[in-house]
Parts: structure tokens; sequence; C-alpha cells
């Protein structure tokens, strides 16, 4: 805020400056608005020099000094070979802007190749400034996982996004398919909620690299470019920017880190959900989507039994857990108190009646008792 109080009071300064003094001979109005118009001119470019690197703004100094040493080199030809007059003031004023043009761009251009290691701990901080940039690629953003990430606060810095992404996730959005569609949405709505994180920078930037045809290829430049860090989650991108030497992050890598350790000889519950590719094996996924390879789990589809983890496999397309379902301990867990129905006759002797001779006894009823058996 203070910064763009100053930049004002400046741009008043000339403007009022170039009112009073009229120093290009028109009306004093006339010269104010130039003035201002000038002030304008000299802030843009202040704001602008400050998006370029310390290497190249030295670049550009070296650059620019060797080209007016050599414009005064050339001024002193034309003086000797073409007679005073306006041609003569026109070439050398040209050859010095041309040739103090010329150095400044190839000098800017040609700056990121200093060491400036080499000049001590002077400018230390500015290797470490220019780490602090990650390079988002369209995948990582359509993901959406790193809005999260920065919105935790373990992400900081700059983050660049380049034209060419945005072009590209405009693209997928604009798609006549429905789900390439919704991508390109969902993608556009992850930049939106990462510009209301305070603790990063939103910046986008016009590089682009014309001969470079591969989006993959130029978010690769533009990292060396900008000594930065390129965030995704391709894992083809991951292999050629590390054989680039161009270091990135990779979110799919900090998921499997962050996922929960699991020691062999551990139990654990799980849902058994499919057949395995084994026989007699049965397959489940823990809430973080890790796979859970289960022996002897193959009836109980379906099911929620408890195993025991024999061995953990990290690969590159994430962690994988075998454990062993033990069928005994599952039967003595699933167990219930039996109970026993016993049938007990009554044997009490029935008093004899008078006619019990000419007609026969009721045999007697069998009485069904309910006797319940302690667990055991």
């Amino acid at each position: 805020m203070d910064l763009i109080l100053v930049r004002v009071l400046f741009v008043i300064f000339v403007a009022v400056v170039c009112y009073l003094i009229e120093p290009f001979g028109l009306t004093p109005k006339v010269d104010g608005g130039v003035g201002l118009l000038f002030g304008l001119a000299i802030v843009i470019f202040e704001w602008r020099l400050r998006l370029v690197s310390l290497k190249r703004l030295i670049g550009a100094a070296i650059g620019s000094v060797l080209g007016i040493f050599g414009a005064y080199l050339f001024a002193l030809v034309i003086r000797s070979s073409i007679p005073s007059g306006h041609t003569q003031s026109f070439l050398q004023i040209m050859v010095m802007m041309l040739m103090a043009y010329v150095g400044l761009a190839v000098g800017a251009n040609k700056g990121d190749l200093l060491n400036l290691a080499a000049l001590g701990g002077v400018f230390g901080g500015e290797k470490q400034s220019r780490k602090s940039y990650k390079i988002l690629d369209t995948s990582v953003i359509i993901d959406g996982r790193i809005a999260d990430i920065a919105e935790t606060g373990f992400l900081d810095g700059t983050i660049v996004i380049p034209q060419f992404v945005l072009r590209e996730l405009q693209l997928v959005a604009d798609s006549a398919d429905s789900l390439k569609r919704n991508r390109g949405r969902r993608g556009l709505d992850i930049l939106q909620r990462l510009q209301k994180v305070a603790s990063v920078q939103i910046q986008i930037v016009e590089d682009d690299f014309p001969t470079v045809r591969e989006v993959d290829l130029k978010l690769i430049e533009l990292a060396k470019l900008y000594e930065g860090k390129i965030i995704t989650n391709d894992f083809n991108l991951n292999k050629v920017a590390q054989l680039q030497g161009v270091e990135v992050l990779n979110i799919n890598e900090l998921a499997n880190s962050l996922k929960p350790i699991v020691l062999p000889g551990e139990t654990m519950k799980v849902f058994v959900l499919k057949e395995g590719k084994e026989y007699n094996q049965g397959v489940a996924y823990l809430d973080d989507g890790t796979m859970v390879v289960v022996d002897n789990a193959r009836k109980m589809i379906g099911k929620t039994v408890e195993v025991s983890v024999t061995s953990v496999l990290q690969t590159t397309a994430g962690k994988m857990i075998f454990g062993k379902w033990d069928e005994r301990a599952g039967m003595r867990a699933d167990s219930r108190p039996a109970v026993t129905v016993s049938t007990v006759t009554s044997l009490e002797p029935k008093k004899p009646s008078s006619h019990s001779q000419t007609q026969p006894q009721p045999q007697p009823q069998p009485q069904t008792v309910m006797v319940e058996r302690p667990p055991e």
C-alpha cells in the first residue's frame, strides 16, 4: 500500500513539474498531461522491472554498457565518413539507440548464464528466492488437491501459472465432450480458490517458447528460466523433468508419503470388496485408497473381517498391504452361546379308575422344557 502511494505521488510530481516549467514548449495544461503520461510510463517500467530476476538485471546492465560503447565507436566512423548535418546526427542517434537496445535485450536473455555464487554471499538470497517459484501444469490444476494443500499453509511462495497452460485449460473447458468440459471448468474453479489463499501469490506469466510445441517441454523450459519447481501429478513429466535437472513436486508422491504406516503383525478391520487375482484371495481398500490383499478371504466378500498384516509393498503406483484372515479366529468370534433343548417325560403314576379294566389308559404326554446351558 505504501509503494502504491509513492508511485501516485511520483506521477503527480512529474505532472506538476511539467505544468510549471513547460519543458515541451506547449501550453501548461498540455505539458502537464504529457508529464502525467511520462510519469505513468516510468511507473509501469519500474513495475515490470521488479519482476525480472537479478541475473537478468545484471546481464541487461552489462549488455547496455557494451552496446553504448560499441555505438560510440560506430559514431566515430560515421563522423569521419559522413559530412556534418542532419543525416550524421540522425545516424549517430539511431546507432546509439540500436546498440543500447540490442545490448539490453541480449544481455537480459543471456543473464541467466551468470554464476552469482562465484561473487560470494553478496547475492546469496537470489537463488533462494528463485526456488520459491512453483509452476503448475494442467493436470495438477484439474486434480484440485493443490488448492487443499495451499489452504492448509504447507505451500508458500509464488505460484506461477503460464499463459499456455491457461489456454490449454480453456480449450478443455470449451470441449464438446461433457467429461472434458467438466474437468476444464473444475480447473478454472480451482484457480479461483488459489487466488483467495492469502499465503500464496498467483502470478500469470506471458513467457512462451514458440519453437517448442509440447506443453510439458514448455513447462520444463519455463522452470529453467525461473529456476523454479514444477508441481504435477503426471508421471511422465516427472521423469523427463528430472532427466533435465528440473525439480518436481509430485502430488501423488506426497499423498503416498502421508498414508498411515502399517507394520507387519498389526491387525486391522477391512471390508472385503472383491475377489483377488490369486486363489482364495480377497481385495479390500482403506479410506485413503490403499489396496489390501487378504489371503483366505474369498468367501468373505461383502463382509468386514479382521486381518493380520503380513507385508507392505511400496510401488510407484502407491502402497499395497498384504494380510491374512484367520478362519478359525473368525469362527470363534462369530460363535454364540448354545441353547440345549431337552425332552422330559412325566412318569407320575395315574390313579386307577373304576373302568380301567375295560378302557385303555391314556399314554402320558411328553412335556418339553427349555433348559439353557450356561455359556462356556
